[in-house]
Formats: structure tokens, C-alpha cells, sequence
């Protein structure tokens, strides 16, 4: 037996000398025989990747994310839905990001000088049918605008881009085009009757 206690006081302390504490040893003894067990803490396997596409339930695509190992290696990897994240990857998403960043600016700069020329043209004259006093007959459409700011500025605009008032009535009307989510031309819209 005093044996068994010096086994496991070397024990101790070869434990003490990996950093280990008491706390983390289990001593089982077996008649004369002294075994320690090593608790150890199960490691947490994940890998770090970007997603090559939008992943219900997990996130947008150029997405960085923590996930398991074996999520990765078994659905994620073989569908390529997802891929690694490397330094080279990281530099290639940053200039991506970059040009895509110019390209929104562009085209937000290009809506303005739009806005710009639709403002500065003056009031759109519609032309329709009379009725009593005010009234016309029918209603001015969005097609209607369309089509007479392609015939006066030759400029295709969609419709589904303009935005107005309902029209009845002879007058003038402020109709609004969302050029850009962030950049909206109001023009102005004359109606008479003939």
C-alpha cells in the first residue's frame, strides 16, 4: 500500500507539472494497482466559412459564419453552398464588396442627374376628352406619363416607377418617380381638356 500512495503522489505531481489540478484527476484503486484518469474538456469542432449562397435557417449568401465541422464537411461542402474562408478569399470578397459598393454609387448618382432632368423640364401637358366644368373622361395612368415623357425626353421609364395622384379632373398634378430607392423626381403634370 505504500507503494500505491507513492505511485500516485508522482502521479500528482507529473499531472501538476502539464498544468493540471487535483481537481481534474480521478484516482481509482484496484487493490494494490492506482490508475488516473484525465478529465478532458470535449473540443468544440467548428469551421469558419462564408456562404456561397442563401442557406435557409443559417444565413445570406457572403455570409461569414462558425459552424460545425461535420455540418460543413457533410451537407455544406458537397452541395457547395458554402466554402472555407482562406486570406486570398477574404481579399477577393473585399475587393467584390468594393466594386459592388461603386456600382450601387453609379447608378444612385446617375437616378439624381435623372431626377435632375425630369425637375428642370417644366410641367408635362396631357391632352384629354371633356366633360362638364372640370371633369374629363376617363383618368390620366401612369401609362399615360410614361409614354409622354418617352415622347418629349425620349427616356424609357417603367410604370411600375410612377406614382400618382388619381387624376379627374382638368388641372395641374405632382406626380413622383422612384427613380432610386433613395432618389425620387417629382414632375409636374398639366392636364386640360380639349
Amino acid at each position: 500500500m505504500a507503494t500505491a500512495t507513492v505511485t500516485a503522489a508522482s502521479t500528482l505531481s507529473w499531472l501538476h507539472s502539464f498544468g493540471g489540478t487535483p481537481n481534474e484527476t480521478t484516482k481509482v484503486a484496484d487493490k494494490n494497482r492506482v490508475f488516473v484518469v484525465f478529465v478532458q474538456k470535449k473540443a468544440k469542432k467548428t469551421r469558419k466559412i462564408i456562404l456561397k449562397e442563401d442557406v435557409e435557417y443559417l444565413g445570406k449568401k457572403g455570409q461569414l459564419l462558425d459552424v460545425k465541422a461535420g455540418y460543413f464537411r457533410n451537407y455544406l461542402l458537397p452541395t457547395g453552398k458554402a466554402q472555407i474562408i482562406t486570406s486570398s478569399l477574404l481579399k477577393e470578397m473585399k475587393m467584390e464588396e468594393e466594386r459592388i459598393e461603386a456600382e450601387k454609387q453609379r447608378v444612385k448618382e446617375e437616378a439624381q442627374q435623372l431626377a435632375l432632368i425630369f425637375e428642370t423640364v417644366g410641367a408635362f401637358k396631357v391632352k384629354r376628352k371633356g366633360g362638364k366644368g372640370k371633369q374629363i373622361f376617363g383618368s390620366v395612368t401612369a401609362q399615360d406619363l410614361v409614354d409622354i415623357i418617352k415622347a418629349q425626353l425620349q427616356r424609357d421609364v417603367d410604370k411600375r416607377i410612377v406614382f400618382l395622384p388619381e387624376i379627374r379632373e382638368t388641372g395641374e398634378y405632382v406626380a413622383e418617380l422612384k427613380l432610386h430607392p433613395e432618389v425620387t423626381a417629382r414632375v409636374r403634370i398639366n392636364v386640360y381638356a380639349n
